[in-house]
């Protein structure tokens, strides 16, 4: 099997990305597309100096036409967020940057899975997947993965458990209005609530739940006040969506891809728990929700397609 990943956007993100895939093995062709031709040779040039300490793989840089024969094609490229500003502020800088991405992706003849990195990420997938033509499930964004990782390793450090033994999950937007889904977590396959009752340490649940969430939907802002930008987790979290795609897992992870009709929603781009194979999204499962997660998942997708239906207006 080829197990190419082609990289567009040789900065921050895509470089550590490509920095983690090549130590994991998961990949034996990368490539990295950039418009800045010397960076792109640049972070070749580094990586390809560690290749003896790694597993084999092929690591260039390239054009467009590489993408014909890319399993997945990863998008990193766009504006970087400022300090204090919104996801969704970035949409129409970083929608006209993909608006030059993909019709050459799609053009080469590419028939593997788009991974959408930038952001706002669930509003810029909803528009390459309208620009792309290619089956919604092809299509998806990076979405709360991350996000999903920050409440676990939060739940970790306060409940003094392995963070691979919590199970938590954020849907939503990967943004301002994205959803703690608090009925789904469990410890050992204890529900959240029920192993904090059992706890000496609990107090009240709530104000611990709400504080945690609140770390978690600001983290990105405190990382970028400090340091500039967040590539780190970014980059392991996109080796994990790209593994089961590779590897045709069939692992669930909250990514985010088109859906209609679910808990009432219209068409919208949004994370929930889906089954990521070699075909991308194969299936988007529906947990049962409290009624109060139900309405901020509703009210997250109302903010994402208000966000599109902006940026389709304006002729992308």
């Amino acid at each position: 099997m080829l197990q190419k990943v082609v990289i567009i956007g040789a900065g921050s993100v895509g470089a550590t990305f490509a920095y983690a895939l090549m130590q994991g093995g998961q990949a034996r062709e990368i490539v990295f597309i950039d418009s800045n031709m010397e960076r792109a040779k640049g972070e070749v040039m580094d990586l390809q100096h560690g290749l003896a300490f790694t597993r084999p793989v092929s690591i260039r840089y390239g054009d467009y036409p590489e993408c014909a024969n890319a399993d997945v094609v990863v998008v990193t490229a766009g504006a970087k967020q400022k300090p204090g500003e919104s996801r969704l502020a970035l949409a129409g800088r970083n929608a006209e940057i993909l608006k030059g991405i993909v019709p050459p992706v799609t053009g080469s003849g590419f028939g593997g899975v788009l991974l959408i990195v930038s952001n706002p990420v669930d509003v810029l997938t909803h528009i390459a997947w309208k620009i792309s033509g290619l089956p919604a499930g092809r299509v998806i964004g990076s979405g709360t993965v991350l996000d999903s990782a920050r409440l676990r390793s939060l739940l970790s450090e306060h409940c003094g458990v392995d963070a691979r033994n919590i199970h938590a999950m954020i849907i939503g937007e990967h943004g301002d209005s994205e959803v703690a889904a608090w009925s789904l977590v469990s410890i050992g396959g204890v529900p959240i609530r029920e192993y904090c009752r059992a706890c000496s340490l609990y107090t009240d649940g709530k104000d611990h739940f709400q504080a945690l969430f609140e770390e978690v939907k600001h983290a990105a802002y405190e990382i970028i006040i400090r340091k500039g930008a967040t590539f780190y987790a970014i980059g392991l979290a996109l080796v994990q969506i790209t593994d089961a795609i590779l590897r045709d897992e069939h692992r669930v992870l909250p990514v985010s891809s088109v859906v209609q009709g679910m808990y009432g929603m219209e068409e919208t781009t949004i994370s929930l728990p889906s089954v990521i194979g070699k075909n991308g999204v194969e299936r988007v499962l529906m947990p049962e929700l409290e009624v109060t997660e139900v309405e901020a998942l509703r009210k997250s997708a109302e903010t994402i397609n208000e966000s599109v239906k902006i940026i389709l207006k304006s002729d992308i």
